[in-house]
């Protein structure tokens, strides 16, 4: 399942959540939404991890999770494995 998370600066990053405790979530290759002139973009949330390793998340900056829309979802699969889903994406551009 693929969440978007509204953190508290105000970014939402897109992700899968591979683990959760009390105070984190654990996801893997977390992407922050991007607003462009064309739609919705997607871009790496963190430039010099390993895109490979699980990322931190501390619960308390965010604010709102849910699970993603479908076209969201596409998305994050095209972007982090290269696999184009079937259904075309509408809101995303990237």
């Amino acid at each position: 399942q693929v969440y978007t998370l509204k953190i508290a600066n105000g970014d939402e990053i897109v992700a899968k959540i591979t683990a959760e405790s009390d105070t984190t979530y654990t996801v893997v290759r977390p992407l922050t939404v991007v607003p462009g002139p064309q739609g919705i973009n997607m871009m790496n949330s963190l430039f010099t991890a390993d895109p490979d390793k699980n990322v931190t998340i501390n619960k308390l900056q965010v604010s709102v999770i849910a699970p993603s829309r479908e076209e969201v979802c596409d998305s994050y699969l095209e972007a982090t494995t290269g696999i184009k889903p079937v259904r075309s994406s509408k809101i995303l551009m990237g």
